[in-house]
């Protein structure tokens, strides 16, 4: 397809961009290693209009559009690449979002990650959740993790998505990709068929509810491996979210059931490079016998110095990771105490003092 905005995604992709924001009468922007430009480009409402025609044809988008005042789907413009798009009214008129999302998925050691997300997306079943704010690349890390699987298994993997992103070729794995409003009703509907498909590997696009976090524990609780993405800053806040899903009395259950398959907590954010570009800080929690008495026990709060005290076990938290990344010159200390959770104690991390929260009592 060639819309009428194909111009714009071309510079931008030829920029390299991660992101295109556009509003009805306003320059468009671009962002570029996080950061947002402005250009000289404004398009008018009857423009955005006719994009709105090109890439969503069907009588029901429109209809969806009008009342819920936004409308996801993916986009091919030829020649140039593939897109997620969000479409959304602002102060009553259209404003549109893209997310490039590059053909190329790149392997762990590319992206900076860490080696230890490979004995993770190995493990036969259980979930695995992929944390963060948008734009911190759940979505990227989540594709390496799949594609490790897919060059070194014979594995079959459904993805659910909304929209799809980055698009698989079968290698030794089997893939079925399927998109919420094209090939199924919703997630929900997706998960419950899911297990009637036969599969090894089910990715969910966004845990949102109680709902499909049900489901996805049930594909795991019966011999899946189940990954999907949560907004969350770290795993301890990850935890919480999905107990705030439920009634006090209920929770109890719920941490038994993320004690016994719960893979792993994988929390993500991107931070400003020094030669340029992005790389990924992380925190990962393993569920070790540890982690799963913590979670048994409700002693939520103890878990970051479990994760502190597990670099054996291939965990790190997200102060650990930043240290290694300024001690290895990639992040600066500045960018590093700005995307700390707990700034005060990395900075005496900087000074030669290691001092952990949580080294002793974890248990206690």
């Amino acid at each position: 397809m060639i819309t009428v905005l194909h111009d714009l995604l071309d510079a931008a992709v030829k920029a390299d961009v991660s992101d295109v924001g556009i509003k009805a009468n306003c320059p468009s922007v671009l962002r570029l290693s996080g950061e947002w430009t402005e250009t000289d480009f404004v398009p008018d409402t009857p423009l955005l209009e006719q994009f709105l025609k090109q890439v969503a044809p069907q009588p029901e988008q429109h209809e969806s559009f009008r009342v819920t005042g936004d409308l996801d789907l993916s986009l091919r413009e030829d020649d140039v690449g593939r897109f997620r798009v969000n479409i959304h009214r602002q102060r009553g008129d259209i404003a549109i979002n893209f997310r490039w999302v590059k053909n190329e998925i790149r392997t762990f050691e590319e992206l900076g990650l860490s080696p230890v997300l490979a004995p993770i997306i190995e493990t036969p079943r259980g979930i695995i959740f992929l944390t963060g704010t948008t734009g911190s690349g759940k979505s990227t890390t989540l594709a390496a993790m799949l594609e490790h699987l897919n060059r070194r298994f014979h594995k079959h993997v459904i993805t659910i998505e909304d929209p799809i992103e980055y698009e698989f070729t079968d290698r030794k794995c089997i893939f079925e990709q399927r998109e919420v409003g094209l090939d199924t009703i919703s997630f929900q509907s997706a998960l419950k068929h899911a297990l009637r498909q036969n599969p090894d590997v089910i990715m969910v696009g966004e845990m949102r509810d109680r709902t499909s976090f049900e489901a996805a524990l049930q594909a795991a609780d019966t011999g899946h491996l189940v990954l999907t993405t949560l907004h969350a800053t770290n795993a301890s806040q990850s935890v919480n979210r999905i107990l705030n899903f439920y009634t006090l009395e209920e929770q109890a259950q719920i941490r038994e059931s993320l004690a016994l398959n719960l893979v792993a907590i994988i929390s993500q954010r991107l931070l400003p490079k020094i030669t340029g570009g992005r790389v990924p800080a992380w925190e990962i929690m393993r569920n070790t016998p540890i982690i799963s008495k913590l979670l048994m026990d409700d002693k939520v709060d103890k878990l970051s110095g479990a994760i502190g005290a597990g670099r054996a076990d291939g965990m790190a938290t997200f102060n650990q990771c930043l240290l290694d990344l300024v001690n290895n010159g990639q992040i600066t200390e500045e960018d590093a105490l700005e995307a700390s959770d707990n700034p005060a104690q990395l900075k005496m991390n900087f000074e030669g003092i290691m001092v952990s929260a949580g080294d002793s009592g974890i248990l206690g």
